[in-house]
């Protein structure tokens, strides 16, 4: 538990998180510090929930102030305070790095653009994604489900995809509704689906970026449906 080690253990992270940022590299990243920023807060709540069932003692009282003092029985040992500084340092670089993820992450949306291609059918919970990339030659097709959870409080949906194919993008043949035309010939499974395009005039990663924005941006869009 030495504080100097693990401010260079997060800091050579957070070098990580940084590099990945400058391309523009969302997830799986800004999960991750989301995560261990609330982890992070979570436990300075609990150790202050803690601390106020401990017993304490009477140490004075002024009468004249009308004020009574206690003390704590039980005090912090060396390394929980050496933990304690640790997790201040750790919130107050991590805090920072959420926030450039959060710019990135509303640049990024601000770019999308999201569409329906053909009818909508009466469950739109059940299609195809066609997903556009800037500059990027060809159009991806995803079959996507969405699922909704509940639990005590609230409901919200998930979504899982699956990567079907890649459609050379052209002007005349192979434009959205084109291509609705063939997912339905060829994936008979599906005889009536709903198609969704999000397209994006700038290229952005894929896997990291571009499809996780896009799945939130489909749920969303379902989401207002219903």
């Amino acid at each position: 538990m030495d504080f100097e080690y693990k401010q260079y253990q997060l800091l050579a992270y957070l070098q990580q998180i940084n590099a990945h940022f400058n391309k523009t590299r969302l997830y799986p990243n800004l999960n991750d510090l989301i995560f261990h920023y609330n982890n992070l807060k979570k436990f300075k709540q609990d150790k202050t929930t803690l601390e106020a069932g401990f017993p304490v003692r009477l140490s004075s009282i002024d009468m004249a102030a009308v004020k009574i003092t206690y003390e704590k029985i039980v005090n912090d040992d060396t390394m929980m305070q050496e933990i304690e500084q640790i997790i201040s340092y750790a919130a107050s670089k991590i805090k920072p790095a959420i926030k450039e993820g959060q710019e990135i992450y509303d640049f990024v949306e601000s770019h999308l653009v999201i569409s329906e291609v053909g009818m909508r059918p009466l469950y739109p919970n059940n299609g195809y994604l066609l997903l556009r990339n800037g500059d990027e030659k060809g159009i991806r097709v995803y079959e996507y489900q969405v699922t909704l959870f509940e639990s005590q409080h609230e409901k919200y949906r998930g979504i899982h995809t699956t990567y079907l194919t890649k459609y050379e993008r052209h002007f005349i043949y192979n434009t959205p509704e084109a291509i609705r035309k063939d997912l339905i010939h060829t994936r008979r499974e599906l005889p009536n689906p709903a198609v969704y395009q999000v397209e994006s005039d700038i290229t952005f990663p894929v896997e990291n970026t571009l499809l996780p924005l896009a799945k939130k941006t489909l749920v969303k869009t379902i989401s207002a449906l219903n």
